[in-house]
């Protein structure tokens, strides 16, 4: 499906909208254009909840930006696809470095750097950011800068209950999302690089089935996750897979969205929203295990070689799930 131009207007490509934009607001300090980019009712769903309207969006980007003057973000990819002729939805990945400069919720800035990884994915319709679902390795960020990740989440504990059964997504979860996901439907295109996806998500992590981890990732496949962390070939990535889920026996994992994208100059990509819901009761990764429900939205991101994965981004914040747990322990 072509997309219409003005979809991505005022510039000329979609790489363009997503960078530059996020060049101008980030970089160059530009938080007053924020409300040409966002629709006035935009709905953000991130780790710890919910909000909606632009004038959220600028007051916390203000904040962010004060606190963390000297942070530079790079756009390592964005990888996009047609939500219909004037629609696209974008999973742009972003390798942020640098300082904190001044207080913030963590606490005093103590002089030292962090390197992190974002992955927001924006529902753009006629030109404007109408949903963002928006994953942050936020333990790299914390502990970089010299902050204890269980000190910020205790202080600030998360419930989500409040948000009913379809939590931090607000809507049941997609029947078949290589047809259409929580971004609208998929165009009829790159659909084995989607069903491949769904099915390490469905017949891997879903099924606990491990032993079929060399079936879906190359033998010299790269996996960079949260907490800034880097696992090679297959043996690295079937014990991060177990450490991923054993903190959650009974988890769940749906898979809520699915773009994938080809260009001349970067090859197939594909990139996949998902959610894992299921209770702390296994692996006492985050402390005592409290038996507290868990909910994680995050973020892979696909680079392929001969069939299989050679790289893949995995993203999602560990201080928001430590939070949730915090918010059992103190209720």
């Amino acid at each position: 499906m072509t997309l219409n131009p003005l979809a991505h207007a005022p510039y000329d490509t979609v790489e363009q909208y997503i960078l530059d934009w996020t060049e101008l607001i980030w970089a160059e300090g530009g938080i007053g254009s924020i409300p040409g980019m966002y629709h006035e009712n935009i709905i953000v769903r991130g780790a710890s909840g919910v909000s909606t309207g632009v004038a959220g969006v600028v007051r916390g980007s203000l904040a962010k930006k004060a606190s963390f003057i000297d942070r530079i973000g790079v756009g390592e990819d964005v990888i996009w696809e047609t939500r219909g002729e004037s629609s696209f939805v974008s999973h742009h990945r972003v390798l942020h470095s640098g300082g904190q400069s001044e207080v913030c919720s963590y606490g005093p800035a103590l002089g030292l750097s962090a390197v992190s990884r974002n992955l927001p994915v924006c529902l753009v319709v006629d030109g404007l950011v109408t949903e963002e679902w928006v994953v942050r390795d936020e333990w790299a960020v914390v502990a970089g800068l010299g902050h204890d990740p269980v000190a910020v989440a205790s202080a600030s504990p998360v419930a989500l209950a409040p948000l009913g059964v379809g939590g931090l997504f607000g809507r049941p979860a997609p029947s078949n999302p290589v047809v259409s996901g929580d971004s609208g439907p998929r165009p009829a295109e790159h659909v084995e690089e989607a069903e491949f996806l769904l099915a390490l998500w469905r017949d891997v992590i879903q099924a606990r089935r491990f032993d079929r981890v060399a079936d879906f990732y190359s033998r010299d496949s790269i996996v960079h996750t949260s907490r800034n962390r880097t696992v090679t070939r297959v043996d690295g990535v079937r014990a991060d897979l177990l450490r991923f889920l054993a903190p959650f026996p009974d988890a769940t994992v749906e898979v809520r969205d699915i773009a994938v994208h080809s260009s001349a100059s970067r090859g197939l990509r594909a990139s996949v929203l998902w959610r894992l819901t299921g209770t702390y009761s296994g692996l006492p990764l985050y402390g005592p295990v409290t038996g507290s429900p868990v909910e994680i939205m995050g973020v892979s991101q696909y680079e392929f070689e001969a069939g299989r994965v050679r790289q893949e981004y995995r993203i999602f914040d560990e201080v928001a799930v430590l939070a949730q747990i915090e918010a059992a322990r103190q209720h």
